[in-house]
């Protein structure tokens, strides 16, 4: 796993609004290196980048141990694509595959 900082842009086959594929008004939008869920800012202070057979995982991280379970039930804390491109993303509580928002 390569360790990014907070201010390196996610992988540009996350970047853009996408919404649940299960829940339309459930948005998820990635924008360089924001990425906003449930409507709020995620607070995170870097990111662990992963790649095996093509997929690309990202774990968003605090610095902060005292209440990184906090945060992991807060957040969305790891972002998937796959190499067919399908999104997913999850925490401790929750999982979703997201598909991108068509104008409209």
């Amino acid at each position: 796993m390569e360790r990014l900082e907070r201010e390196a842009p996610l992988p540009v086959e996350m970047q853009g609004h996408w919404v649940d594929m299960d829940d339309p008004s459930t948005e998820l939008v990635v924008d360089g290196s924001e990425v906003t869920c449930f409507g709020q800012k995620i607070p995170y202070d870097y990111k662990l980048i992963a790649k095996d057979d093509g997929a690309v995982t990202i774990s968003l991280k605090i610095d902060d141990a005292a209440n990184e379970d906090t945060f992991q039930r807060s957040n969305v804390t790891e972002l998937v694509i796959t190499p067919e491109g399908n999104f997913h993303a999850y925490n401790v509580k929750f999982a979703s595959q997201f598909v991108r928002a068509t104008a409209g």
